[in-house]
């Protein structure tokens, strides 16, 4: 009998030791903000790819990057285990994201994590050097004295939405780090505005000067997965402010 595919399976590919680790997350939006802040993330930590997510309710698709095969929706963590990335890339419909959310708060809260932070774009037509955050009330005013602007209102969907909402009923503080973005095209400057307010918050020293130094070759390799996203972006993930 053949096996169905599963609703949501957080996949284990590396056994490893994570201990209560704050978790970054990055999906497809906005000038790919989130998937291009977390592999930098993921390239300047070193992390190490741990496991994967299996679905039904992901497109039946695959990644490729200068040639080499990659799983579109992966899990990461630094050699000490005390930091975990998510990172997405491929297009999500509605259809099924409470399963896929699901199963990422139950890891969550499996491996001990007590924050989630979502990186993503809010399209613009330029990018202004600032970044913005909605939390819960006593996070805002401490970032507020890192130079992270509050959002006065605005409406979160897809699986952002879902996993902030998520994080409200259960025993994990969710917050989103924002940044204005190009709505058409890969923006790797919205993503290091991004970073460079983790590296205030956070005390962290992530050098984001490939991200500003590469922007051409960013482009060229994201720009396929970024038109996806202005096509679909009626139906997935978006931030509006």
């Amino acid at each position: 009998m053949q096996k169905e595919f599963p609703e949501a399976e957080i996949f284990e590919i590396k056994k490893t030791e994570l201990k209560n680790p704050i978790i970054f997350a990055g999906f497809v939006g906005a000038g790919l903000v989130g998937p291009l802040a977390i592999n930098h993330i993921i390239t300047e930590l070193k992390m190490t790819e741990i496991a994967v997510m299996r679905s039904k309710y992901l497109p039946p698709s695959t990644v490729f990057m200068r040639g080499r095969l990659r799983h579109p929706f992966r899990f990461y963590a630094n050699e000490s285990g005390t930091i975990c990335a998510i990172i997405c890339e491929i297009t999500l419909r509605m259809d099924g994201l409470y399963s896929l959310v699901s199963s990422i708060l139950d890891w969550a809260e499996k491996n001990g994590s007590k924050e989630i932070v979502i990186l993503d774009g809010v399209a613009s037509t330029e990018h202004d050097d600032k970044a913005y955050c909605a939390a819960e009330e006593d996070l805002i005013r401490t970032m507020a004295d890192k130079d992270i602007s509050l959002i006065p209102q605005g409406f979160i969907t897809g699986i952002p939405g879902g996993i902030l909402n998520e994080c409200l009923v259960r025993e994990i503080q969710g917050l989103t780090l924002l940044a204005k973005a190009n709505k058409i095209e890969p923006d790797s400057g919205a993503a290091a505005t991004l970073i460079e307010a983790l590296n205030r918050f956070y005390e962290m020293e992530i050098d984001t000067s490939d991200l500003q130094e590469e922007k051409e070759r960013i482009h060229s390799e994201f720009s396929e997965l970024s038109q996806k996203y202005v096509e679909h972006r009626e139906e997935i993930s978006g931030m509006y402010m």
